[in-house]
């Protein structure tokens, strides 16, 4: 199968060498990767430059926007830049959205591919993070195991394109999967094929970003009870329960504001009882 690779990056000079390499180390290689400069101050057009030279299928971008690092907007604006960057005649069966501070194994993209081959249904798919703790690379548990991670996201071609792409917003990798599954597509978590995060999750983001999450959650037609739910659940994970007032407190001021949601109505009650259903599921 044939698969292309759009890697969004802001000064990622210290990990973005590291990936690339990885990339060019898969059994499987792609037949087009494109990073996309998203307005860096520091080496990582210089670096990703040069190694243009040494791989023929890999392709730099240039995309100038505001340094504000809030998390969904900034990378996915990044990303869908890259898309209109793509040459018109390019052919490919999925596409993956990759970070610029990951190491993957070697044979993730050949395992990858044939998930997608063996399994006509399977609308995307993807591995699991791992992180560095007391120089050990543990399982960075965040989600669940059915979520792919924002960092490493692939999607069938017909998938990615039903689902309207990538939402420039806090809470696209949520409205990927949930719409993934509205349009009957499956998704596949292979917890063997494990892939090194350089970077924890969400080290720049503050305040204003951690509201956005409460944000996300209007925005996906939750509702108030499964915010709260959501929230705490959220919170927990992150060992630092008073995130939940932050996420709470963006959910209200969402409200107030009366933002556009970013799925319709009946996307948001099928959303709704996916949410519930394994909420009980996990109880009973």
């Amino acid at each position: 199968m044939k698969y292309i690779v759009l890697i969004p990056a802001y000064n990622e000079a210290n990990y973005i060498e590291k990936t690339l390499q990885s990339l060019a180390a898969q059994t499987l290689l792609p037949t087009w990767a494109l990073v996309i400069n998203d307005g860096s101050t520091d080496q990582t057009a210089a670096l990703v430059a040069q190694l243009t030279q040494q791989y023929p299928w890999l392709h730099l971008c240039t995309k100038t926007s505001q340094a504000i690092h809030l998390p969904g907007s900034k990378v996915i604006q990044a990303f869908n830049y890259g898309l209109t960057q793509l040459p018109e005649t390019l052919t490919y069966d999925f596409i993956v959205k990759l970070d610029a501070d990951l190491i993957l194994p070697q044979h993730y993209f050949e395992a990858i591919a044939v998930e997608f081959q063996q399994n006509k249904q399977l609308g995307m798919a993807g591995g699991v993070a791992l992180i560095e703790k007391d120089k050990q690379w543990i399982v960075e548990n965040l989600t669940d195991k059915d979520h792919i991670r924002g960092a490493f996201k692939a999607y069938r071609k017909a998938c990615f394109e039903q689902i309207g792409g990538l939402q420039p917003a806090m809470g696209w990798d949520t409205v990927d999967e949930l719409l993934c599954r509205y349009y009957q597509w499956e998704i596949c978590v292979r917890q063997d094929l494990q892939i090194k995060h350089l970077k924890p999750t969400g080290a720049q983001y503050d305040k204003t970003a951690r509201y956005k999450q409460g944000e996300a959650f209007y925005r996906l037609h939750y509702g108030l009870t499964l915010t709260l739910i959501a929230s705490l659940k959220l919170a927990m994970r992150k060992k630092k329960p008073l995130l939940c007032l932050d996420y709470i407190r963006g959910y209200f001021i969402a409200k107030a504001k009366k933002m556009p949601f970013l799925v319709n109505q009946k996307q948001g009650k099928f959303i709704r009882q996916y949410r519930w259903i394994k909420i009980k599921s996990k109880l009973f």
